[in-house]
């Protein structure tokens, strides 16, 4: 029996183009013969369309976008969106493909828990928690991971005052520092600043995308990452490391340009894979995640590792870090994708073993 494998991806988001690009990505890896797909697209404007189910390989974002009057399958948001065509049947697992906002952060996931619904990736806590920058570096800081130094500011307080936030940033925080939307990826509003005038232009960019911001010291440091896979016992891949040609590693750079150096495996000794990889698996515990997350890092010249962030969805397009780290460590990209499907089974089917009423 073929898996019945519904792809969520689009949203409500400013990393919209991403979700689009790595689900893409994911359905020219399937396996038509293991997996029948369907296709639910979510617009911009937050409209969620049921497509056909896919017969062939997409060639292009273009056929995975749909308008209203093109389906007649779905545009409600209900169970009905997890259905067969005819209706028949539910759906076995969706895989949200979505980045940012509105699907990353724990909404969607909420959604398909009460449809009781299996799903690919982390719940709703671990979503949630690490889709806010702030409150997820409070609890590294309450696991004992060491981090980089950073304050957080909100959109009121900093309209109220912008120039007593400013000495609060110069006073705790310093300059280089860097300014970021608390609750965004892909690098999307985020501002490298070496003094006041950047900092308040780097305020103003970042409050355009979220409510709250995160200020967080720059290091001297190398970038690496670690890809995690897995649901009680996490497992590892090997490290990869970000040598971006620009001042740091922002949107264009990640998907526009190619214009970044990926070195895999990065070069690192025993000791500094074994410190990065236990730290990695302790974020990956610390926020209660499941089938997947990417754990970043600086590693500086001494050797002193930092955790910079977990991302709860990594992107999954053709030159996106965490399927080559799994690919360089034997999983190939359609074995990945079946790792995680049965993850989230597995997820599943421990949940429906819990008890609801007394």
């Amino acid at each position: 029996m073929k898996t019945k494998l519904g792809l969520l991806y689009g949203g409500k988001s400013a990393e919209h183009q991403v979700s689009l690009r790595t689900a893409l990505a994911v359905i020219q890896a399937l396996d038509y013969e293991k997996f029948d797909i369907f296709p639910i697209y979510i617009t911009e404007d937050g409209e969620w369309i049921k497509g056909s189910q896919l017969k062939s390989v997409a060639q292009s974002v273009d056929e995975l976008i749909f308008e209203q009057a093109e389906s007649q399958l779905g545009t409600q948001l209900s169970s009905t969106l997890f259905q067969t065509e005819d209706g028949q049947d539910n759906l076995d697992v969706i895989f949200p493909l979505l980045h940012g906002p509105n699907g990353e952060d724990g909404t969607v996931q909420g959604f398909l828990e009460l449809l009781n619904i299996p799903y690919v990736g982390n719940g709703v806590l671990a979503s949630s928690a690490g889709m806010d920058k702030v409150i997820m570096k409070n609890i590294f800081a309450q696991a004992g991971l060491e981090q980089v130094n950073y304050v957080s500011c909100i959109k009121r307080v900093w309209e109220q005052n912008n120039q007593r936030i400013y000495d609060d940033v110069e006073d705790k925080i310093g300059y280089p520092c860097f300014v970021k939307p608390a609750n965004l990826g892909s690098s999307v509003g985020i501002s490298k600043c070496t003094n006041r005038d950047e900092l308040d232009q780097a305020f103003q960019e970042a409050f355009q995308f979220d409510r709250k911001v995160i200020i967080e010291e720059g290091v001297v440091a190398r970038e690496v990452e670690i890809a995690v896979l897995g649901n009680d016992d996490p497992k590892c891949s090997i490290a990869g490391e970000i040598v971006p040609k620009k001042d740091f590693y922002d949107y264009k750079a990640k998907y526009e340009d190619n214009d970044t150096a990926l070195i895999i495996p990065a070069e690192i000794n025993e000791s500094e894979y074994a410190k990065l990889s236990e730290m990695a698996v302790t974020a990956f515990k610390a926020l209660d995640c499941s089938g997947l997350v990417r754990a970043d890092f600086f590693l500086t010249k001494d050797g002193k590792a930092l955790i910079n962030e977990v991302n709860t969805m990594p992107g999954f397009t053709p030159i996106s870090m965490f399927p080559l780290l799994w690919n360089h460590t034997g999983l190939k990209y359609p074995e990945l994708i079946e790792r995680l499907v049965q993850l989230a089974i597995e997820r599943h089917e421990e949940k429906q073993s819990i008890k609801y009423t007394f």
